[in-house]
């Protein structure tokens, strides 16, 4: 009986022991970022340090004297980024619930066509997206960075697999009974349902472009458009080479609304898979 309680606490204290460490191994970095951003060009390159230091205003100063336009970066990434978040997420949504729920021909064909474009990358295809940008001249407009965001084939794939096993028929039934039209039933009935997975595409989503720094740059030549990522590109220019604290400022600000959208969102899905376990 000792044998068997001694080894099951080995292997809690294994299991813990290695989640503290991968776990310290993913924050390290960013905390060192943060510490960095409050520091100094000559403490940076003096060594690592645990310890914040006392150059944060100088190192916004240097960040924002050069013409690096945060507050514009910030608002054209936002802009893009919950725009692209709200059509890929409820259009994807949409397209899910009705692969599912209605029967048509050429279900099978669509099924697929739509498996096969999740396969291919993005990349692939984008040498002609781009002429075809140019030729009907949405070059230098968020056009093109926003609407393919509907037609997201991974996030559909996820959704219709969630939504097959989340989803009762006779709810829908029940609905259409009442006098529930499709879309008030999909908006109120199914949309609830649905929740949990929304918000863990609306976060995949958003850090997605938010992040993305390709096709907004081959698509914008505007600086005053420029995303917050293309603006942190910028820092690699000669005239921040030498400002460090003014770097590590720059990449902290840029990923903090990804962790407040995350913060956000975490706790819907939380609930929603809670809820979700309850059965009646």
């Amino acid at each position: 009986m000792k044998t068997s309680t001694s080894s099951y606490q080995l292997r809690h204290f294994i299991i813990h022991a290695s989640m503290l460490f991968f776990g310290g191994l993913a924050v390290i970095p960013i905390y060192l970022m943060l510490i960095n951003a409050t520091r100094s060009t000559a403490q940076i390159n003096s060594g690592i340090s645990l310890l914040p230091g006392t150059s944060l205003s100088y190192n916004w100063h240097a960040l924002t004297s050069r013409g690096f336009s945060i507050h514009q970066g910030f608002i054209n990434s936002s802009i893009l980024a919950v725009t692209t978040v709200i059509l890929s997420v409820y259009f994807s949504a949409m397209t899910a619930y009705g692969l599912l729920i209605y029967k048509f021909k050429g279900k099978r064909l669509l099924w697929g066509v739509i498996l096969i474009v999740m396969m291919l990358p993005a990349t692939l295809s984008f040498i002609g997206f781009y002429r075809f940008m140019v030729n009907v001249h949405l070059t230098n407009s968020y056009i093109p960075l926003v609407i393919p965001s509907i037609a997201s084939a991974a996030t559909v794939l996820f959704l219709r697999q969630y939504l097959s096993s989340a989803l009762s028929m006779e709810l829908i039934d029940a609905a259409r009974i009442d006098g529930s039209g499709e879309f008030r039933t999909f908006n109120r009935v199914v949309i609830p349902i649905f929740m949990p997975a929304l918000s863990a595409q609306a976060i995949f989503a958003f850090v997605g472009s938010w992040n993305n720094f390709f096709s907004p740059f081959i698509l914008l030549s505007n600086p005053k458009m420029y995303t917050l990522p293309m603006l942190v590109q910028l820092l690699r220019t000669v005239e921040f080479r030498s400002e460090y604290g003014g770097i590590y400022l720059g990449i902290a600000i840029s990923i903090v609304p990804i962790l407040v959208f995350y913060s956000i969102l975490s706790r819907f899905i939380i609930t929603g898979i809670s809820m979700g376990g309850i059965k009646e």
